[in-house]
């Protein structure tokens, strides 16, 4: 039986279901890829194909089929008396409340954990439901809040001490030697034998509650584990050392990365003459930008050339004078349009569109406003869909020059050292390794997170009774959860990349697949003692601790971090009182 007078209950947490994972691709997701991309070991949309491409692989086929219905216990399943109704709206309450609070931090560039956001405010419906004596406060067993909010402190601390320790192995084998480029090419395999090891157990651990491998005895775990990263090493000695050697220390441009499976046929390889630099990308946070100089690649649509005369023509006439902050942030972003507009692709056609057909002097309903909204439309869509892809992460990282923050940032970068981009892009391949396990471990494991209350709404209306303490996910669930994770990491990640990473600290691949690894590895410890921890503040506690590792409090920016503990310890209130005031008010609203 359909639980059909409660139709409305369902959609409606349905809706916020959608909501919630959306807003664990644009903000926690978001943040996990922030490390890789800021330091440029792979591009923005190469962060957003394989974010997309792992999630789902990792949700789909190893994803929990089972989710926990009361989010660890906070509040007894005996809280609903036997009432699925009840049970849905509870369950309802806490995502719209948890999704609405994270949707409005993620417009507000403002990182906090999807996770703990839906904890609050499953205890605030709690607190409505059957009173703050029967929810758990204390630690029980790894599984109250006090146990959940005590990472707030933990998780960042032990991320930033192992971040912290990878970090200074690297500085002591390869940075401080005088020629660090053969000991970071012959050194590598050792650090893919540890980007193996720690992956293998954080899909074992954290990655695969389907597969059950974390039941299996230790000594199986532990051959498995050794055995992986054993082998990584011994692939990485085998192919990619060879590679590295023929690109940089022969200094062969024309070799590419599918000359890997040559191996040690690289060696043999004569080296080019006339080769004065090794073809490796620059890692430096702050480029120039090619664009302000080179000669612009006008569209072939005449009405772009048109615009753009009439857009210069226009700021000509303005008179020059001093900007403020606020004006050189809105002459970045005109900056950037201009640059959308010549594109040849979709993006560069929305774009054009948009700017030819503004809305006019007086209300939305005008005939004009309601014309120029009809062209603006189906421009809307797309630029919405593909802004993302075209957003200059880097430059809203470093900051604007001339602004208040833009100076910050250039202190915090003064004060970090710089490394050869021969001995970076060494390291760069370790951290797209750890990233992919990362993303695929985050889509098993923590997919339950939104898939666990639309999964108890789910079948409390499908099979009118309450759900018992673990409901089960069926397969089509974890997929359109998974899928929309990857839209909202597509469609709007980069509001949460513009303010993380290099806003921290500098970053560089050597530093972040410390901090990486140092965050799998705090994950990992948590799980062992059944705690649960936020991935998104370990990667970021991982972050202050490499950033430490240059000697000084000036190479991080303790504002961002200020900012960012402020959101997460806000969360709890903000989250919690709202689900609870829902729940109070549709629980006990009075009825004809």
């Amino acid at each position: 039986m359909v639980l059909g007078q409660f139709d409305y209950v369902f959609a409606i947490g349905t809706f916020f279901a959608l909501l919630d994972a959306y807003n664990n691709g644009a903000n926690d997701v978001a943040n996990a890829w922030a490390t890789s991309v800021s330091s440029r070991s792979i591009t923005y949309r190469q962060a957003m194909v394989l974010g997309t491409i792992f999630e789902m692989v990792g949700a789909i086929t190893v994803g929990a089929r089972t989710a926990d219905t009361i989010k660890n216990g906070i509040i007894p399943n005996d809280a609903f008396g036997g009432n699925a109704g009840v049970q849905m709206l509870a369950f309802t309450c806490a995502l719209a409340a948890a999704s609405s609070w994270v949707m409005w931090c993620t417009r507000h560039s403002a990182h906090v954990s999807s996770t703990y956001s839906l904890v609050s405010a499953v205890a605030g419906v709690g607190v409505a439901t059957v009173g703050a004596s029967k929810v758990q406060w204390g630690w029980n067993n790894g599984k109250g809040l006090g146990a959940i909010f005590a990472g707030l402190g933990m998780a960042p601390t032990i991320s930033a001490c192992f971040g912290a320790a990878i970090f200074l192995l690297i500085k002591l084998v390869v940075h401080i030697r005088k020629n660090p480029i053969p000991w970071a090419i012959y050194s590598s395999p050792f650090f893919f034998l540890l980007a193996g090891t720690v992956c293998t157990l954080s899909i074992v651990y954290k990655g695969s509650p389907n597969l059950k491998l974390d039941k299996k005895p230790p000594a199986f775990v532990a051959g498995v584990t050794m055995g992986t990263g054993a082998a990584v090493g011994l692939l990485a000695a085998l192919f990619f050392v060879p590679y590295l050697h023929a690109k940089i220390v022969k200094k062969d441009h024309t070799v590419k990365w599918y000359y890997v499976p040559l191996g040690p046929l690289l060696f043999k390889s004569p080296a080019p003459e006339g080769a004065d630099a090794a073809a490796v990308p620059d890692y430096a946070v702050v480029q120039h930008d090619e664009d302000e100089t080179a000669t612009p690649t006008v569209s072939s649509d005449p009405s772009a050339t048109s615009l753009e005369k009439k857009l210069a023509d226009a700021e000509s006439q303005q008179p020059a004078r001093f900007m403020t902050a606020k004006e050189l942030n809105a002459e970045s972003t005109r900056k950037l349009h201009a640059k959308l507009r010549k594109n040849r692709g979709p993006m560069g056609w929305a774009m054009r569109t948009l700017h030819s057909n503004p809305l006019g002097d007086g209300e939305i309903y005008e005939l004009h406003n309601i014309k120029a909204l009809f062209r603006r439309l189906p421009a809307m869509v797309v630029a919405g869909a593909l802004y993302g892809s075209h957003y200059d992460i880097h430059a809203a990282q470093s900051g604007l020059a001339g602004t208040p923050e833009g100076e910050r940032m250039a202190r915090v970068y003064a004060h970090a050292k710089k490394y050869p981009n021969e001995v970076e892009h060494t390291y760069s391949f370790v951290q797209v390794l750890t990233a992919c396990t990362a993303s695929f471990a985050h889509g098993a494991n923590d997919i339950g997170n939104a898939a666990g209350p639309w999964a108890v709404i789910y079948s409390a209306w499908k099979t009118e009774s309450v759900v018992a303490a673990k409901a089960p996910v069926p397969i089509w669930q974890l997929a359109v959860l998974s899928a929309t994770i990857s839209i909202g990491l597509l469609t709007y990640g980069y509001n949460i990349m513009s303010v993380m990473g290099n806003k921290i600290t500098y970053h560089s691949p050597s530093r972040g697949c410390s901090m990486e690894m140092g965050a799998a590895i705090t994950v990992l410890v948590f799980s062992q003692f059944s705690l649960p921890v936020s991935t998104s503040m370990c990667i970021t506690g991982a972050t202050v601790g490499v950033g430490l590792c240059n000697g000084t409090l000036k190479a991080v920016n303790f504002q961002r971090v200020g900012l960012l503990a402020l959101s997460w310890i806000m969360t709890i209130p903000v989250a919690g009182t709202l689900a609870g005031v829902l729940m109070g008010l549709f629980l006990n609203a009075p009825h004809f």
